[in-house]
């Protein structure tokens, strides 16, 4: 260490919110030294996949109130993050940084180039600007804390100190083992954002049919129903899509103590209230009395599941809207609105796997980032026990608890 340098940072986690901590600190601590340590061969793998390869950076919720309504897990404990560094604060960053964003019409925030790349660039090169050194193919092996400085002992044998030390592995085992040897508790980490495994013959060889809006509620034995509505995206394996997703986040923990076994009723037309939905099919009834039911479909659902539903309550592909007794249509109209499907496993959702569990959030202090069990230690991202939905919601946490501990880690004191 140089007298030019004479208080050292290393960053365990060349991810999102290790990168951006240690910018962030580079940027207001210069004379700081500030080294990242990865794993991996390159940093930000999360980002470089993250939107199907665009990078959905952040949402476009602006009020903190709100933004927190999008975490299953760590909510209240970014409330008051979010107020220090929120989705606007994440937009004129990057904005300042040589990215614009652009808002889509769901509130995922995209740059423009719809390119990963260009946000992986920007925060490689932030760095190198700001003097962050970057290490990868280097793997943290243990870490030890002697009075006030801490010692990392390198996979390859060599040994590195620090006088802070911020660590954003996500969900690594290896860092949950870190911050676990320095003094944490970890609440088991469980998968979060999956798709449903169902196997039904109402859903089979329907794979890339989607419906816009489908209300689906999630029974698991002995526990209370969980809701949401949105679309829905019908897969080889089972169903997917933006509501399945955030129903798979607020049910994770639940979903895997009963090893993903539950039940789930779609109403296929959650836009169309009953009596409406009754009024359409029975205006039909009235005027294509001859024409095929299977071929006329009255509701908006693609052809392919229409079929399938009526299939479902036994009317064959010649049967006609006057042959329709009443009971056959209160039938149809049960399994428009409540068709009850099992869920016998789950999937993952592409190569972007959140995790729900980690470190507890009540030994962090949400200000600063700091432990309140080791002081000069620092957690940020997905470590800790925080996850949003899909979205974006999982990098604006990312963002902002990496931004709150590179501003605090280098001001050179403990504040415990």
């Amino acid at each position: 260490m140089t007298d030019q340098f004479p208080f050292q940072i290393v960053v365990i986690g060349g991810g999102a919110a290790g990168l951006f901590g240690a910018i962030a600190c580079a940027e207001a601590h210069p004379e700081t030294r500030v080294i990242v340590l990865e794993a991996a061969h390159q940093p930000l793998a999360k980002v470089r996949i993250s939107g199907g390869g665009r990078c959905n950076v952040t949402h476009a919720c602006f009020d903190p109130a709100l933004l927190v309504q999008n975490y299953p897990r760590g909510g209240k404990a970014l409330r008051g993050a979010f107020s220090r560094f929120q989705t606007k604060d994440t937009v004129e960053w990057f904005a300042a940084h040589g990215v614009r964003l652009k808002t889509e019409a769901d509130g995922r925030m995209f740059p423009v180039t719809d390119d990963s790349v260009t946000v992986v660039d920007c925060l490689i090169q932030s760095a190198r600007n700001a003097g962050v050194q970057i290490r990868t193919a280097v793997a943290v092996q243990s870490v030890t804390k002697l009075g006030d400085r801490f010692h990392l002992r390198l996979k390859s044998g060599e040994m590195l100190s620090a006088d802070r030390l911020l660590l954003a592995t996500g969900s690594n085992p290896a860092g949950y083992a870190i911050a676990r040897s320095l003094g944490h508790t970890l609440e088991p980490p469980v998968p979060s954002l999956f798709t449903f495994q169902i196997s039904d013959p109402r859903l089979s060889n329907l794979a890339g049919v989607s419906v816009a809006s489908a209300h689906l509620r999630l029974q698991v034995e002995n526990s209370p129903s969980l809701e949401q509505t949105g679309p829905v995206l019908i897969t080889h394996w089972g169903l997917s899509g933006p509501a399945v997703l955030k129903l798979s986040a607020w049910g994770a923990r639940l979903l895997h103590d009963h090893h993903y076994q539950a039940s789930l009723r779609i109403n296929w037309v959650s836009q169309t209230n009953p009596e409406s939905l009754r009024q359409q099919v029975l205006a039909v009834r009235s005027q294509l009395a001859k024409k095929s039911i299977m071929a006329n479909c009255p509701i908006p659902i693609p052809r392919r599941l229409w079929e399938r539903l009526t299939v479902a309550v036994g009317i064959a592909l010649g049967d006609r809207w006057a042959e329709l007794s009443n009971k056959a249509l209160n039938q149809l109209l049960q399994e428009i609105t409540q068709g009850q499907f099992l869920i016998r496993g789950k999937g993952v959702f592409k190569e972007e796997f959140v995790t729900c569990g980690g470190v507890r959030l009540q030994e962090v202090d949400f200000k600063t980032m700091q432990s309140r069990q080791c002081p000069g230690l620092y957690l940020a991202g997905e470590i800790l026990d925080i996850d949003g939905v899909t979205g974006g919601f999982n990098f604006q946490s990312a963002w902002t608890t990496g931004w709150l501990a590179g501003q605090a880690i280098g001001n050179g004191k403990q504040t415990l």
